[in-house]
Formats: structure tokens, sequence, C-alpha cells
């Protein structure tokens, strides 16, 4: 499998400064590219925000450079990644709260990861940022811990109303404000000429899914530059329609 990719950020229409923080890396092997993104939101009510995310996406892709290549060359496996990404998001909570305890402030982030090797995707995810897979449908990959959606799965809201709640970016965990943090960690089958998109909680607040789809065809977004255009359209349309929140996305598309 092959990969290109593209991404945006934006600070947005309210906020003096951007805290998401991402990456995507590809790196070709004997065996294939291999691709790794990182889109991290840092807590805009909290301290430090921007430190946060940036900490989190720095040390993922420390693990890129070095840890892979020795997984890569000693045997992949599932169980491995697991136990690697589990640690480094515990190393990161522990050292982000004694940050904030030691200079009296609290930060937070969200975390969703996607490494693509050898035909699988394989995702890290904490918080209420998201991955996505666009094919001739769109269909989301991760689960937002929120308060919200925990609301909405219990049958005590409806999804409309979940969109509209003023609570819905309570989060229920997120790497440094949360004592412990309990990661959803899977894989699946990558598709090949599909669109796979990671993106803060600011880039689809006030787009729908149907919106998304159009915008990010795998038809349509055929090179980088289409895929560039494409979510800075998206990201004009967000402002116009007065989204709040920093926006950010990654596109990496199959072939």
């Amino acid at each position: 499998m092959n990969y290109i990719t593209s991404y945006c950020t934006d600070k947005g229409i309210v906020k003096d400064t951007n805290q998401d923080s991402f990456a995507v890396k590809i790196v070709s092997t004997k065996m294939g590219q291999v691709a790794l993104a990182v889109v991290c939101d840092g807590m805009g009510g909290l301290q430090k925000g921007e430190l946060a995310s940036k900490e989190v996406v720095v040390a993922f892709c420390k693990w890129f450079e070095n840890q892979l290549k020795i997984m890569l060359y000693g045997g992949f496996q599932v169980e491995q990644l697991q136990e690697q990404w589990g640690g480094l998001v515990e190393k990161l909570n522990h050292k982000l709260n004694l940050y904030g305890q030691n200079n009296q402030c609290k930060l937070g982030t969200t975390l969703t990861a996607m490494l693509f090797a050898f035909d699988q995707y394989y995702v890290i995810h904490i918080g209420d940022s998201r991955a996505y897979e666009v094919t001739s449908q769109i269909q989301l990959l991760t689960e937002d811990h929120t308060w919200v959606e925990r609301e909405v799965r219990n049958g005590r809201l409806t999804k409309e109303e979940a969109k509209r709640d003023k609570r819905r970016n309570i989060l229920l965990q997120c790497i440094g404000a949360s004592e412990r943090v309990v990661p959803d960690f899977f894989h699946g089958n990558i598709k090949r000429d599909a669109i796979y998109m990671l993106c803060s909680d600011g880039f689809r607040h006030e787009v729908t899914e149907q919106e998304l789809l159009k915008a990010l065809s795998p038809g349509r977004l055929t090179d980088v530059g289409k895929m560039k255009a494409s979510c800075e359209e998206i990201v004009h349309l967000l402002k116009e329609r007065k989204e709040r929140d920093n926006i950010t996305t990654i596109l990496i598309r199959t072939y």
C-alpha cells in the first residue's frame, strides 16, 4: 500500500492561540510504505494546552523514528505495538500530571494516532478527536470519550440533543488532566483508494457527515493539491459557520 497526505490547521475565529498539534510521517521499508498520523487537541479550558498536545505528538514521532524500526526488523506484532503505545501514554500522562503539580497549573490533551503498516491500520485513541474512513461512504472509526456520548449510549440523550448540549466538550478522560487514562486500541484492514482522516473536534462540529463525504470523496481527491484545497475549503466553511474552536485535520489517501 502507498500513501499521499495533506493537512490543514487554523486557530479559528475566537482563540488567540492554536492548541492543536499534529504530525504525519511516511517511510519506505523493504516491506512497503509505513505511515503515522497523530492529532492532539490541547484542552482549551486548561492552561498550557498547547504544551500538552505538542509533548504527546513529539513523543509519538520519536517512537516512530526509533522504536518502530526495531519492531519492523524484529517482526511486527500487534501485542507489542499495543504494549508500547500504552506504556508511552501512561508515561506521558504521569509526566504532564507532574508538570501541572510542580507549576500549579492544569494541562491536558486528546490523542488520536493511526499507524498504517502491512495493509492494516492501528489506532490509539483518547478524548474527542476523531478518525474516519472515507470510501463511497463515511465511517467514524473512533468513539468520543465525552459526557454527551456516554449519555447517548445509555439512552439519556439523542444524537441531535448531544450536538446542541452545552456539555458536549466535557471529556471523560484526557492525557495530563486525568489521574488514569484507558485508551482505546484497535486495528482493521486498510482499504485501497480510500481517504483516512484524523481531526480535532473543531473540524467536524459545524459540518454534516454528508458534507464531509462529498468534500473528501477519494474519486475527487486524487493528488496532494486537491486534498489540500478540499481541507482549506472545509476550514473556510467552518469559520463562516462561526466554529469557535481550533481546527485541524490530516488526510491520508491510499493507492
